[in-house]
């Protein structure tokens, strides 16, 4: 396995089946390497497109995210939309559950879980998320599929831009960019749908009087879609991917990776499927280069595992298929190791080594912090309260021999069920807690919102020491259907000499 830098010697070959590229080095030029390098990013890439196991899993994921990404703003969960991030509301919805800022260490706890999935997946399994589900792998894959339906495999798209302009090639091109916008307009329309209730946001587009922001992200997230699955592509993967950068620290030789069997297909050659080519000392390989034709980000894979790979499987599937003609066992690019490549194990015995020390330790964090969010979430009560201190009166005799002090109750509902809430308050004798503004001890809060309540804590004066006392404030909900939520807040309340 090696990881060639781009602009290595033999890396920036251009191969036989590309015509060859006039850079001006060969016209004199001083720098070779910085040509060809700018070639590279300048030339376009018209991937072959191709059939078998993993070209059906990577449709397979286009669809899987899709469905879940155009369709889960329009799931209603209890009259209202499923998922739904209100930032005007400080709110977000995910089904039954609501979130308020003072839950941010769940997000957090979801970005580590994230974090060290990403690391688990790469030691074992290389770049499977790139090839399957990364938006830019699935959107690109969704234009080319309208690029080869609108203006032909691969050979017709070199002949269509080659040509010159022509009422058929305008014709081809702007019903492409087209199907594009629309695709594009519609996966901003959804994103701005998470964000904003989809259904009003529909009724809104529809009589043109969203806000201004609404049209500025939707446009903007559509103009991104657009501009980085049908012009981008592989640029993306190649020059600004940063996972593409510091993959290479988490896979080592025992991690499974898209590999070019070395061993076993070198030297390679053309020839004749009626020459037995070890005999002659050739491998398996016919270098027929079909490998470099189906990759998405124009790679040789031959040339070893490099960072632009984003392991889809494509070549794995174009190699199959010659193997097939030629009559040959497949495998000779393969997902595998690389010590099952050097040291001729076989897939079972690579398996085997997948669970090494490094793995093992990913799983153990992973399964601790999973463990324990589950259980912060099943522990997570539905009642909160936060107090807030009165700075301008912090405590004062007032008639009755009573010593009173002020509070401000934030009280959040995050269930969706409106509460009602008895307050009390505990740690000196006969305290008592009434709202400032009716003189109650109960308190009502709709379901999912918040409420600020100043409430009025009341001592008798006699028998207390001045200074600061501690107290808990209680909050006792019960909802409709009888259940009962109880949560203590402590504060202090302050005697005056």
């Amino acid at each position: 396995m090696s990881d060639r830098p781009p602009d290595s010697p033999k890396q920036a070959t251009v191969p036989g089946w590309q015509p060859p590229r006039v850079t001006k080095a060969a016209m004199g030029g001083a720098s070779p390497q910085v040509e060809v390098a700018l070639a590279d990013v300048r030339s376009k890439i018209y991937p072959r497109s191709v059939a078998g196991v993993f070209a059906r899993w990577r449709i397979a994921m286009v669809y899987i995210t899709q469905i879940i990404f155009y369709g889960l703003p329009w799931l209603q969960w209890s009259g209202r939309q499923g998922v739904l991030f209100d930032l005007g509301a400080r709110k977000f919805y995910i089904f039954g559950m609501v979130l308020w800022p003072q839950d941010v260490v769940y997000l957090a706890v979801l970005l580590a879980v994230s974090a060290f999935a990403l690391f688990l997946f790469t030691a074992m399994a290389g770049r499977l998320f790139c090839g399957y589900a990364c938006p830019q792998t699935v959107y690109t894959e969704i234009f080319m599929w309208v690029e080869r339906k609108i203006e032909g495999d691969r050979l017709a798209r070199i002949r269509l831009d080659e040509s010159p302009w022509n009422l058929r090639k305008l014709r081809l091109k702007a019903a492409k960019h087209f199907v594009w916008i629309v695709i594009a307009f519609w996966t901003g329309f959804t994103f701005i749908g998470y964000f904003a209730p989809i259904r009003e946001l529909g009724a809104g587009l529809l009589a043109m009087s969203l806000g201004p922001w609404q049209w500025f992200w939707m446009l903007f997230y559509a103009f991104a879609t657009w501009g980085n699955a049908g012009f981008m592509r592989e640029a993306v993967c190649k020059y600004m991917c940063p996972y593409a950068r510091f993959q290479s620290v988490m896979v080592d030789d025992d991690t499974f990776v898209v590999t070019y069997d070395h061993v076993r297909g070198e030297p390679r050659g053309g020839r004749s499927r009626r020459v037995d080519h070890k005999e002659a000392g050739m491998g398996d390989c016919v270098d027929c280069s079909l490998c470099v034709q189906v990759c998405p980000t124009g790679i040789d894979i031959r040339d070893g595992l490099q960072y632009m790979c984003i392991g889809c499987g494509a070549c794995v599937d174009a190699c199959d298929q010659v193997m097939d003609k030629m009559h040959y066992d497949r495998g000779l690019i393969r997902y595998t190791s690389g010590k099952a490549i050097t040291e001729r194990l076989s897939q079972s015995q690579a398996r085997k080594r997948l669970f090494r020390p490094r793995v093992l330790a990913y799983l153990a964090v992973l399964g601790v912090i999973v463990v324990g969010f589950a259980i912060a979430l099943a522990m997570r009560t539905t009642l909160r309260i936060d107090v807030i201190r009165d700075r301008g009166a912090l405590g004062r005799e007032v008639a009755g021999g009573q010593i009173e002090n002020v509070y401000r109750l934030q009280i959040i509902n995050t269930s969706e069920v409106p509460l009602e809430i008895k307050l009390s308050a505990s740690g000196l004798s006969e305290l008592s807690i009434v709202t400032a503004d009716h003189g109650s001890e109960y308190v009502h809060v709709e379901g999912s919102s918040n409420r600020l309540v100043p409430v009025v804590v009341r001592a008798p004066a006699s028998d207390m020491t001045p200074g600061v006392h501690e107290i808990s404030l209680l909050a006792v909900a019960r909802s409709p259907e009888g259940r009962e939520t109880s949560v203590a807040e402590k504060s202090s309340f302050f005697v005056p000499r």
